[in-house]
């Protein structure tokens, strides 16, 4: 099979919508149709369509008193949260390692999406039986440690907000109800850890906790994943939960967080 070049798949209008954006630099602050349509060579009406996309969306904004565009609040939005995340990604990675090694279970980095987990980051196992590497994929919140971890900063009424109906099952241990997921984090916020027990998948458990910055927001979780067997009830109760609690107080003291 012949892989064809990735400039094949550019979409002309998302690239001249780059294009206006990255044309605000250095001490550039404002621009004008006329001014952004000469400097990227396209037609003042395709500029300002682009412009209009842009504004609607917050990222772009227009000086009404002189009708020249600056960039929006959007994108300060997503510098912040790039910066947050490479903060969290580099101060992590040393505490995965350590909570790896002391479990000896594989540790898990992950962030909240909406009504979904996003794995960042991982640290696998040196034991023959593993996990699959979770890096990358989306995962109900419902249905995970990491999920009920990330929450449990939430109101009632945020929670409930989050579902406009039954929860979705995957295994016959899953929570079905949104009061039941509810009464859940209320014990994970007493507690200290959430814990998933085959509520994914079957035979396979997890133990979380949140992590907090400086602003005392819930900003992820760490997390450790391992086989049925391995992570029984005492277990968890005795040495895997307060061993992730205390990685994810370390990273959050990290992150300049001091309950």
């Amino acid at each position: 099979m012949v892989r064809r070049d990735k400039s094949n798949y550019i979409i002309q209008s998302v690239a001249h919508a780059l294009d206006v954006l990255e044309e605000f630099h250095g001490e550039i602050d404002e621009l004008g149709v006329t001014e952004l349509s000469k400097k990227l060579k396209l037609h003042k009406n395709n500029v300002f369509r682009v412009l209009a996309t842009l504004q609607s969306r917050n990222y772009i904004e227009q000086n009404k008193s002189n009708d020249s565009y600056r960039l929006g609040i959007r994108c300060l939005e997503l510098g912040q949260t790039f910066i947050r995340q490479r903060g969290l990604l580099q101060q992590a990675n040393p505490v995965l390692h350590e909570l790896a090694e002391k479990t000896g279970e594989t540790s898990y980095l992950s962030m909240l999406r909406g009504n979904e987990v996003v794995y960042l980051d991982a640290i696998e196992t040196t034991s023959t039986v593993r996990v699959i590497s979770r890096v990358g994929l989306h995962m109900p919140l419902h249905a995970t440690a990491a999920g009920k971890a990330l929450v449990t900063h939430e109101s009632e009424e945020e929670l409930r907000g989050r579902f406009d109906g039954p929860l979705k099952k995957f295994t016959k241990a899953t929570l079905g109800t949104v009061d039941a997921f509810i009464a859940e984090v209320a014990i994970v916020r007493e507690r200290g850890w959430a814990t998933d027990l085959e509520e994914f998948e079957e035979g396979l458990r997890c133990v979380a906790a949140p992590i907090r910055d400086y602003t005392r927001k819930v900003v992820g979780s760490l997390s450790v994943s391992g086989p049925e067997n391995r992570l029984c009830d005492e277990k968890i109760a005795k040495t895997i939960g307060p061993a992730v609690v205390a990685a994810a107080q370390g990273l959050s003291n990290r992150l300049g967080f001091h309950d």
